[in-house]
């Protein structure tokens, strides 16, 4: 397999309103992009709703929503979670977003951009490495953390970001030979958990 034929998932990890999640996937987007290796494809929870039990039937609707949801991150070889840090840990929406897709996040890599005040997000990104473990994916050492985020929001939205390129060039390059070695690996032999 060659890189060209990879997927990427960008998963902005907020509901909130005012969020920076937005301006900061849009930045990585771009940045993914031109990386040159990924075809991109960025999910937003705040546009679709899944159920927040996993032993509730859905509503109507939402067996739709979760079967499109899921079919896009089983189309991806790896993942990007933009997350925030909410009181040192990650997002209810996240997580529930991570639970109701189970095997689609199995034997593929997930790189972070996080971002927060002090810590710039790095105690959620530590959480969500052991969640992403028991799942059965592959978590990229390196990362991408703004601190103190709404200082960098310019006036329009977007997000200045001063030296962050190369952290992201070398997370895009991790995430790339990982994507490539265990999609390799999965058309030799399918993974099983």
């Amino acid at each position: 397999m060659s890189e060209e034929d990879l997927r990427l998932a960008v998963i902005i990890g907020s509901v909130r309103e005012g969020r920076s999640g937005p301006a900061v996937a849009r930045w990585f987007e771009d940045e993914a992009r031109a990386f040159g290796v990924f075809d991109v494809d960025v999910l937003d929870p705040a546009e679709f709703e899944l159920p927040l039990s996993l032993t509730r039937r859905p509503e109507p609707g939402q067996d739709e929503v979760s079967a499109d949801v899921g079919g896009r991150l089983a189309a991806a070889d790896a993942f990007a979670v933009i997350t925030p840090e909410y009181n040192h840990s990650f997002t209810a929406p996240l997580k529930n977003l991570i639970d109701w897709h189970r095997t689609q996040w199995q034997a593929k890599p997930v790189g972070f951009v996080s971002y927060g005040g002090l810590s710039g997000g790095l105690r959620a990104v530590e959480q969500l490495r052991q969640v992403f473990a028991e799942l059965h994916a592959t978590t990229i050492r390196d990362t991408v953390s703004f601190h103190a985020v709404w200082e960098q929001l310019g006036p329009d939205g977007s997000l200045r970001t001063a030296g962050a390129a190369t952290p992201a060039k070398v997370m895009l390059e991790k995430l790339a030979w990982w994507a490539t070695a265990l999609k390799d690996a999965r058309a030799v032999r399918p993974y099983s958990a």
